[in-house]
């Protein structure tokens, strides 16, 4: 499939084939592609968490409730930022970084490098929500410079994603003005 037709056919897939499994070389190739994404500065600060125990992924509903479905995946990926390695600013009334921003981004290649391997995803949020991300910190003992941004679920379709009508529309779009 050539890059316009993933984006444009690409939806997120919550009900799985769970007699397939996804090889860990497929999952390092997705892994891949989303550490191409571009980041601030060239920092790539992200860090990947893969989950292929069934009673971690079933647990995941604990912390973050929209995740009920994980239970029939193959695999589930946090997309974590290291905010110590993010390009940030600490000084006078500014602090911040671009860890969420640069997760983003690689969790859109991995959603897309899924698609074309004929993997369904399905992207759950875990920031900016404060609970979801200590939950998550808390269940797996991640550091706590590692921020979790997204939860990534991955699975074989059980069946073919239903397509929309376009989602073109020209009237979001200002030229020079609004």
């Amino acid at each position: 499939m050539d890059l316009f037709e993933g984006i444009l056919t690409r939806r997120s897939v919550r009900q799985f084939d769970t007699t397939k499994k996804i090889s860990q070389s497929d999952l390092e190739d997705i892994i891949r592609a989303a550490q191409y994404a571009p980041s601030a500065h060239n920092k790539q600060p992200w860090e990947f968490f893969v989950i292929t125990d069934k009673e971690q992924m079933t647990a995941l509903r604990h912390v973050q409730p929209w995740t009920s479905f994980a239970k029939d995946a193959s695999a589930v990926i946090l997309v974590c930022g290291n905010t110590d390695e993010a390009f940030s600013r600490h000084k006078e009334d500014e602090t911040w970084n671009y860890s969420d921003i640069d997760c983003s981004l690689a969790s859109e290649n991995l959603l897309l490098a899924a698609h074309a391997k004929g993997i369904g995803a399905c992207f759950c949020g875990a920031a900016p929500m404060p609970k979801v991300i200590a939950g998550l910190q808390e269940m797996f003992s991640l550091p706590k410079n590692i921020r979790p941004l997204s939860i990534v679920i991955l699975g074989y379709p059980k069946d073919e994603p239903k397509q929309p009508t376009d989602r073109f529309k020209p009237e979001k779009i200002h030229w020079n003005k609004w």
